[in-house]
Order: C-alpha cells, then sequence, then structure tokens
C-alpha cells in the first residue's frame, strides 16, 4: 500500500484552515458515531472512500483537497473530503475487512525542505497559468518578502508577503499551501512565496527582494528629487518658515511620490506635513527631533535606493489585498489626537500569519469636545463600544490588509463580523507574538535594516509578553513615567515603561493597579530596547480578572503611587541624544537663521562625543560648524543630513545592543 504522507502531515488546525472548524468538528463526529466512510488504496496512492450516504469521493495524489472529486457536488472542500483524510489517518476499514487497522506509518516529525523546491512547470500544473502570468507581472514591479524557513519547534515553512502570509503545511506540496488572502488571489501569492523562497536560498537570507527594476524610474526619481528639495528648503528656513503654500507643495509631492509607488518616502512626507501641521496650530504632536529625523529618512532612503530600490522605496508594493474569513485578536487600544481631533489605534494579532496589525479611527472634534480616552471607549466601532472591541476576538469575512499592516474592516448584509470575548487567546498565540523569551527575540530582530530605510511597517514590533512575575512597579514624577520591572519565562528583565497622556489621564493609575495583581498573566506593546535594557511600552496587560486597556480607563489620575528608583547614567546615549537635540534644534530654526546659542551647542556636542570616544560622529557635527561659518547654510545641507544619520543609526544600534 503506498503510504500518503500529504494526507498524514494534515493536521486538524490545518484542516480547519482549509475549510473551517465546523466541517472538522462534523467530519470527527461522524466517525465517532461511526458513520465514516469505508477507505480504499489505490496502488497509485489514490485514496477513495464510499460514505453510509452513498457519497463517493477521492482523493488523487499530487493534489489539493479542493481539487479532489466528491459525489456530494460541493465546489469547495467538503466534510466528506475532511471525513476521508480523517478516516484514513486512523486507519479506516477497506479492502482488509471492517475494522481493520490500515494505518500507515507516520512521517518524521519534520522535515528541513524549502518551497522553493518547485520550478514554474509545477507551479503552473497546480495553481495554473494565469496565476503564473498575474504574478510575474508583480514580480517585474518588484516586491519585498520575509521567510522564515522550518524548524524543530515551527515546522511549516511561511512566507510575510507585503499584504498577505502563505503557508506551506505539507512538505514537498503545493496543493496544500495555505493564505489569508481570497481565493481569487491564491494562485498568484503562492507563486510569489514560492519565488521569494528561491531568491532567499539562492542569497542564504530571510529578507529578500524579488524582481524590481535595477534602479528608479526617471518619473520617480524626478518625485523623489522634488520631495529632497522641499526637505532642504525646510531645513534651511525651518518650521517657523513653512506657510499653507509650503504645506500644499509637500501635498503635491506626497501625491508624486505615491503615484510613482515609490510609497515609503511617499509616508515620510505625509508624516513631514502633519508635524508643520501640528507646530502650526501649537499642538503637542510637534516635535523637533521627530521632524528631524523625517528629513534624514528622505535623504537615506535616497542614498540607499540604488541597492535596494523596493526595499527602501516601497516600490510597487500593492496598495491593499482582500483577506479570506481572519480570526484577530485584540492586543489593546493607543488613544491620541490634538486639540482638533481624536485617533485610536486597535491592534490586532493575525494568529494564522503569525503579525499584529492595527485598525486606525479617527473622529473630528466640534468647538467645546474634548473627551478622554475613557469616554472615547464608549463609542462603537464595528458595532461594538471600543472598550469591547480592544480586548476581544474579532472574525471577519470582509477585510483588507495594506502593505503598512493597517487593516480595514467592514460591516454589512453580506461580510459577517463577529465580536466575542478573549478568553484565553493571548495565551494561545504562536511563538512569533507570543514571546517567552524577550532577549532571544530581540536578537534576531537586530539583524534588520536600520529604522530610517526600513518598510515603514505599523506594529512592527508589537508583541505579547508572557509573565513570569512582577519585580517592581514606579513613578517617576519628573518624567510623568510610570516604570515597572517584569521577569519573562526565560528569567529575562524587561523593563515595561509607559509615559502620561493628558488625553487619558487614568492610564498610568490602571496600569500601575493591573501590574499589582497577584496573578499577571502576560503584557502586550511594542517590544525594544532602551538605554541597553529590554523595554516594553505597554498596550494591555492580561491577569487573572481579564484584560486592562490603561488607555480607556476611567479615572482623573490622582492616585498616589510608588516613586521609582533612580536610573543608571548612560553616558553614550546622553552624548548622542544631546548630540541629536542640537542638530533638531538647528533644523527647527533653519540653518539660515541660527542663533548664537544653537551654533554653541553644536560645536559643544561635538566636544561632548569626542569625550565619550564617538570620534566619527564629532568629526562630522565638527564638519558642518565649520561649514556653517565658512560656506553658508546651503553648503551645509549635505552636512548636517550626514550628522543626522550617522547619529540616528549609531543610537539606535546602541540602543538595541547591536555590534
Amino acid at each position: 500500500m503506498t503510504v500518503r504522507a500529504d494526507l498524514l502531515a494534515l493536521t486538524p488546525q490545518t484542516l480547519a484552515a482549509l475549510a473551517n472548524r465546523g466541517l472538522v468538528k462534523r467530519a470527527e463526529k461522524d466517525l465517532t458515531a461511526g458513520s465514516g466512510p469505508t477507505v480504499t488504496v489505490a496502488d497509485d496512492g489514490t485514496v477513495r472512500g464510499r460514505f453510509p450516504d452513498g457519497t463517493d469521493t477521492t482523493l488523487p495524489p499530487g493534489l489539493g483537497l479542493d481539487a479532489a472529486d466528491c459525489g456530494c457536488g460541493a465546489t469547495g472542500v467538503c466534510r466528506h473530503r475532511i471525513g476521508l483524510v480523517l478516516a484514513y489517518q486512523r486507519g479506516g476499514a477497506g479492502d482488509q475487512g471492517a475494522g481493520a487497522d490500515v494505518r500507515p506509518a507516520a512521517p518524521d516529525a519534520w522535515a528541513d525542505w524549502s518551497p522553493g523546491e518547485f520550478d514554474d512547470d509545477a507551479l503552473a500544473d497546480a495553481l495554473g497559468r494565469p496565476s503564473l502570468a498575474a504574478a510575474r507581472r508583480v514580480r517585474d514591479r518588484g516586491y519585498l518578502a520575509r521567510l522564515h524557513r522550518p524548524t524543530a519547534d515551527d515546522p511549516e515553512p511561511r512566507v510575510e508577503l507585503p499584504t498577505c502570509t502563505v503557508r506551506f503545511p505539507v512538505p514537498h506540496e503545493l496543493g496544500y499551501a495555505l493564505t489569508d488572502a481570497s481565493a481569487a488571489l491564491r494562485g498568484e501569492v503562492v507563486t510569489l512565496a514560492v519565488w521569494a523562497f528561491r531568491a532567499g536560498d539562492e542569497a542564504g537570507t530571510s529578507d529578500v527582494s524579488v524582481g524590481g527594476r535595477a534602479a528608479t524610474t526617471e518619473r520617480a526619481e524626478g518625485a523623489l528629487r522634488t520631495a529632497l528639495s522641499l526637505a532642504d528648503d525646510l531645513l534651511l528656513d525651518g518650521v517657523q518658515q513653512a506657510g499653507p503654500v509650503f504645506a500644499g507643495s509637500l501635498a503635491r509631492a506626497q501625491e508624486s511620490l505615491t503615484a510613482a509607488s515609490l510609497h515609503w518616502p511617499a509616508g515620510a512626507v505625509a508624516e513631514l506635513r502633519e508635524q508643520l501641521d501640528a507646530y502650526a496650530a501649537r499642538g503637542t504632536h510637534y516635535a523637533a527631533q521627530r521632524f528631524a529625523l523625517l528629513l534624514a529618512e528622505l535623504h537615506a532612503r535616497h542614498r540607499a535606493a540604488a541597492g535596494d530600490p523596493v526595499g527602501v522605496l516601497g516600490t510597487k508594493e500593492a496598495p491593499e489585498t482582500p483577506l479570506r474569513r481572519v480570526r484577530l485578536v485584540a492586543l489593546g487600544c493607543r488613544i491620541g489626537g490634538t486639540a482638533n481631533d481624536r485617533s485610536a489605534e486597535t491592534y490586532f494579532a493575525h494568529a494564522d500569519a503569525g503579525i499584529a496589525l492595527v485598525l486606525r479611527k479617527r473622529w473630528d472634534l466640534t468647538e467645546g469636545q474634548d473627551p478622554t480616552g475613557h469616554e472615547l471607549a464608549a463609542r462603537r466601532l464595528l458595532g461594538s463600544p471600543l472598550r469591547t472591541l480592544a480586548a476581544s476576538n474579532v472574525v471577519s469575512e470582509h477585510t483588507s490588509r495594506a502593505a503598512d499592516r493597517t487593516v480595514t474592516i467592514s460591516r454589512g448584509r453580506i461580510a459577517a463580523t463577529g465580536v466575542t470575548p478573549l478568553g484565553s487567546a493571548w495565551r494561545e498565540l504562536p511563538d512569533t507574538l507570543l514571546v517567552r523569551d524577550t532577549a532571544a527575540h530581540l536578537r534576531a530582530a537586530g539583524q534588520r535594516p536600520p529604522g530610517l530605510i526600513r518598510p515603514r511597517v505599523e506594529a512592527e514590533s508589537v508583541r505579547v509578553v508572557e509573565v513570569a512575575a512582577v519585580e517592581s512597579v514606579g513613578y517617576d514624577p519628573a518624567a510623568q513615567r510610570l516604570e515597572a520591572v517584569v521577569r519573562d519565562t526565560a528569567g529575562n528583565d524587561v523593563l515595561v515603561g509607559a509615559e502620561y497622556n493628558p488625553l487619558c489621564p487614568g492610564g498610568l493609575d490602571a496600569l500601575a493597579a493591573a501590574l499589582d495583581e497577584e496573578e499577571v498573566h502576560c503584557v502586550s506593546g511594542m517590544l525594544h530596547r532602551a538605554h541597553g535594557r529590554i523595554a516594553l511600552d505597554p498596550l494591555a496587560v492580561l491577569t487573572a480578572k481579564g484584560v486592562t486597556v490603561p488607555d480607556l480607563a476611567p479615572g482623573d489620575g490622582d492616585t498616589t503611587l510608588a516613586l521609582a528608583g533612580a536610573r543608571p547614567a548612560d553616558p553614550i546615549t546622553a552624548a548622542l541624544e544631546s548630540a541629536l537635540t542640537a542638530l533638531a534644534q538647528a533644523a527647527h530654526q533653519g540653518l539660515r537663521h541660527l542663533t548664537t546659542p544653537a551654533r554653541t551647542r553644536l560645536a559643544d556636542s561635538a566636544a561632548t562625543l569626542r569625550r565619550a570616544g564617538l570620534h566619527t560622529a564629532a568629526r562630522l557635527v565638527r564638519d558642518l560648524d565649520a561649514t556653517l561659518r565658512q560656506d553658508g547654510a546651503t553648503a551645509a545641507v549635505p552636512a548636517w543630513a550626514d550628522a543626522q544619520i550617522q547619529l540616528a543609526v549609531s543610537l539606535e544600534l546602541h540602543t538595541e545592543g547591536t555590534d
């Protein structure tokens, strides 16, 4: 008897992903009740089953379940196909007689293989030539992918594409490939995933750029140079000189970049506009250091584009991909806004894809309105209050995912969206989202390119950290910051730190109370390194009593909190931050309008960098100061960009602990 290793490799979870949980449960119930099929296996490996209701089902080798023959007439994966697989795995009765054990030998626990082994002929046979043609058009434009190769702990190879994820649960088989993209796109994205594995196997890397032109087009280059020219004008004249006309120029530059499919520079220009608008409105959203970093980002992306246009510029990233029925697990919410609006960013774990996504909602305010996060918690999204949505499971049949990992969820009479209690969903997340060893996780993340040229992906660092113990909780009144030290299950200390948000006055009190509970199971948030320590910017806390979302909590912030201990000084971080502050102040004022104190601060920061042993950074800041004095502001623009990029990357690498 030929052993069908592909059928043996289909777990109940994989079968549920190929169909749905209801069909799997019904098939299991039928088998238990003795209503399963009579199974026979042909010499070529074809598995046939006859059900008590007279339905005949055939599972030929080399095809997925959706391509199998079933007498029930269903076009997709039906309960008969599922039931035949389960009966074959359990050793269903066949020609050998009722009750005979024909269970084949179990396959190895996991296989070290790569989907890159499939050639284009195999792809065409399994997925169809129209799928290959559509995938070639995407490859000609270029796309990014992150590969996850099989391991003993995670035996399914998978690929993170810009707007969806593809998994290969059955070794050496294409027909069972799974994706969260809609059925109409399945063949195309599976092909793209196979090509990504080919490129990664050849290069020996996990992050790959596939296809695309070696250089940007003339149109794209022109759009990028226009944006750079506007950024340089901002650097020369400062934010105070940027009026409505200049904001309009930035808007047109953003449109040109988007039209040329340079989505990452377009995102930087859009954020520059937001910074200018915030400054004009005297809003707290404006930050001089963020403004300076955005100016440097445009220069950094332009300089790095020749080596990897797809990765650095986002060339031809797909704007949005519709997903099939998905289950999302809420991880909390972050409230922001200005005097004129409020925004809520609700974060979700997409367990099947192993990534985090974010759903955005914005409300315009009328005169006299000043809602807190707790008041916004009562507003309804997808038919549920925000406080419920931010701590629930969401199942939707009408969801779209963008390249930046923002998600759109729609409600309607056809597309159903269900919101159910969270339960134990956090503790059932895959290892890519539920982190038990934060140090190991951040070591792997340290292989990424610098943030200035990485894809602009939302929720990139959002994770759930499993907590073994809470060591301390304290408040720093000078910084208006709550800091707690928790220990993960691998024994690493994690600094959980949250700053006071005036839009959420009860947030710190709620966070402190949740961390003071007797049983703290998990904390969700942005996981990173800060000042040489593992740090988590929290979104929500899971305790034995349930989920606490600090930004949506009630209260006036009048609870007395224990004081936090003093943090040890880090001279390298202090020197880098001082120099970046000096550069940001220069950009804020404009190089043409620098005051004497601002020039003095540049010179002082260069001396501080030199004393800290950062000689390259010190030289670049001295060169900027010298160019300003000798050649003028216009000639100093490249020197400012050199210094800002060097210092920003140095600080990022230092805080992440990367050599």
